[in-house]
């Protein structure tokens, strides 16, 4: 869903999806030097060392094929790693988050992953099969 938030037809996207437990890989990378220091530089703020799993509907999952050929924020690989695709975001409680890609082979078409600077799950109450709207920003 598109919605417009300027005068210049830039449009924000609505993402709704379900709060799901995954493998914990998320925060493995988090943890990263190289990825948290491209965090705070590109993004602004120090990640919580985890990201929140956001599976999509099906009617959903053509918004993710959308934000790949987006402009994203790049985060750079270090050698053996592969690279990600960040974007700038809020849930419609304010709280400032970003959406993560990751450039994996084989990741899910339904899954994206938010980060933030505090745990999401703990701060708004979160459990599995939880509906969740997030708004990335142009």
């Amino acid at each position: 869903m598109r919605k417009q938030i300027s005068e210049n037809k830039e449009a924000a996207i609505l993402i709704r999806g379900r709060v799901f437990s995954g493998t914990g890989e998320g925060a493995k990378f988090i943890e990263l030097p190289w990825v948290k220091r491209q965090i705070e530089e590109k993004l602004g703020f120090t990640p919580y060392s985890g990201t929140l799993n956001i599976k999509l509907p099906k009617d959903e999952v053509k918004i993710k094929k959308i934000l790949k050929r987006a402009k994203s924020i790049e985060i750079l690989p270090a050698e053996g790693y592969c690279p990600g695709k960040c974007f700038k975001a809020h849930l419609s409680s304010g709280l400032e988050c970003a959406i993560v890609l990751p450039e994996v082979k084989g990741y899910p078409e339904d899954v994206i992953e938010l980060i933030a600077p505090v745990n999401l799950r703990e701060k708004m109450k979160l459990k599995d099969g939880d509906i969740l709207e997030v708004v990335v920003t142009p």
